[in-house]
């Protein structure tokens, strides 16, 4: 990922020519992604939409820099822009205090260290920071991966499938903390889902992907109000509009 000092702080250019899995062994080389080319507004919240195994979180590990095996360019705006991401599994370390998992996203000596209470009491974790992670369910840790994300600010963040697996009511509270967090702090959001409702009531931009040698298909502005995102009815008058035709 490059930085260019005169593009705006948060924003992202995403050039992909081409991304193949080599071969290996008995299994032919696999092209994976072509022809991507998606310019990102600071402060937006796009969501990259498509089936399993299109190639979405391969896209987001491009994006992030964790793979650089691809024909193209990931330009960052901002020298110092920051960068972090929340993964599919929620990665905390189990030897590890909630409040210390979090504590891992600030550098020594940061005054943000002083919030991580006011943090974990934002994504209801309060009074779990002494706790250790395997004493919460799956959507507490979910929480708390939302927490140790947003409490670095980043002016960047990439989202793979963090509300994964959960049931729906679950699923349904996390998305609901998410936006009220980023409502309170705006930052670039990059979101992978297949579910196209969470697709519509999270993005403010959904980008669709095609299935095998995945491009971008369909790039559509999701028409909701913050108030409205959380009614169902027009979230799924909303995710009609944009599928209607797939």
């Amino acid at each position: 990922m490059a930085p260019l000092d005169d593009a705006p702080s948060g924003s992202l250019k995403v050039r992909v020519k081409r991304k193949i899995y080599p071969a290996s062994g008995v299994r032919e080389a696999q092209p994976v992604l072509k022809d991507i080319a998606i310019d990102i507004e600071p402060r937006s919240f796009v969501v990259i939409t498509g089936p399993s195994g299109c190639g979405k979180s391969t896209l987001l590990n491009i994006i992030a820099g964790l793979d650089k095996d691809y024909e193209g360019e990931v330009v960052l705006g901002g020298a110092d822009t920051k960068v972090g991401y929340i993964f599919q599994s929620p990665r905390l370390l189990p030897w590890r205090t909630v409040g210390q998992n979090i504590a891992l996203a600030l550098p020594d000596g940061d005054p943000r260290h002083g919030r991580i209470d006011e943090t974990l009491r934002q994504v209801g974790l309060e009074g779990f920071a002494s706790q250790y992670p395997e004493r919460l369910s799956l959507g507490m840790q979910r929480r708390a991966a939302l927490a140790r994300g947003f409490i670095s600010e980043p002016d960047v963040l990439l989202m793979d499938e963090p509300f994964v697996s959960l049931d729906d009511p679950t699923a349904q509270g996390l998305r609901e903390l998410l936006i009220g967090l980023w409502n309170r702090r705006p930052t670039t959001v990059v979101f992978i889902t297949h579910d196209r409702t969470e697709a519509v009531m999270l993005g403010t931009r959904i980008l669709r992907m095609s299935g095998a040698n995945a491009t971008i298909v369909q790039d559509e502005t999701v028409r909701l109000s913050p108030s409205e995102r959380t009614d169902r009815d027009k979230v799924l008058a909303e995710q009609q509009r944009i599928f209607r035709e797939t």
